[in-house]
């Protein structure tokens, strides 16, 4: 992977469930780790879904390799939060992973 390709500035947050002295429960995000991805988008489609209209865009991200990230954590690059659908380490050399995002659309 050259170094050049990773140019955007990425978070990968991990959830946190808490309950407090209520027995309410509370899902906080925290940082894992901050580092340097290359974020390529790959669809945009837009339809409508029960009235409402829905958008989705799928994107694919390369980092360095990282242990530990898993598709329960989320990527925050700028204003845009991904769901990390799958966490691919190829040929298993522990030298990037792929990450396939789901965009999260904040409504």
């Amino acid at each position: 992977m050259r170094a050049g390709a990773l140019r955007h500035q990425i978070w990968i947050k991990g959830p946190t469930i808490t309950t407090d002295a209520n027995a309410e429960v509370t899902e906080t995000w925290g940082t894992v780790t901050v580092c340097w991805a290359a974020i390529e988008p790959l669809r945009g489609r837009e339809w409508i879904a029960s009235g409402m209209e829905n958008s989705e865009i799928t994107a694919r991200g390369w980092i360095r390799y990282v242990s530990g990230i898993e598709p329960t954590m989320q990527v925050y690059y700028g204003t845009r939060t991904f769901e990390i659908v799958s966490v691919i380490n190829p040929d298993e050399r522990n030298r990037e992973l792929e990450l396939r995002l789901k965009e999260l659309v904040h409504t």
